[in-house]
């Protein structure tokens, strides 16, 4: 069971998306979530350390919002594993102070960031 985060932590992140199905099989895939459904209309996702839903009521709102951004400790194959699943890179991997990263966007047009620390 996820516990509760400390104030000020992020602690829920939640999508709207046009095929909940595709976004578990999408996530599922890449990042290795559990889901579970509560109803047609949503379905709720753990990473194993965040929690977050699937929601089908609302408009998608591609492009908008923060930037989520995901770690991997093996960059180059999490970039493989996305495009294999159909995720087109929209920002190569870049270095910044403290590690490197790049920017996809998921099936519903959502641009999100996966990084790694410096080797």
């Amino acid at each position: 069971m996820k516990e509760i985060g400390a104030n000020g932590q992020v602690d829920y992140v939640e999508f709207n998306v046009t095929d909940i199905e595709r976004s578990k099989q999408f996530y599922g895939d890449v990042f290795g979530w559990v889901f579970t459904d509560y109803g047609p209309t949503y379905s709720e996702f753990f990473d194993g350390r965040i929690t977050g839903g699937f929601s089908s009521t609302e408009p998608v709102t591609p492009g908008g919002g923060p930037l989520v951004i995901f770690y991997a400790s093996h960059l180059h194959e999490t970039q493989k594993k996305l495009e294999a699943a159909g995720a087109e890179i929209v920002k190569p991997i870049f270095a910044f102070p403290g590690g490197q990263r790049f920017h996809f966007k998921d099936p519903d047009g959502y641009i999100l960031g996966v990084w790694t620390e410096d080797d």
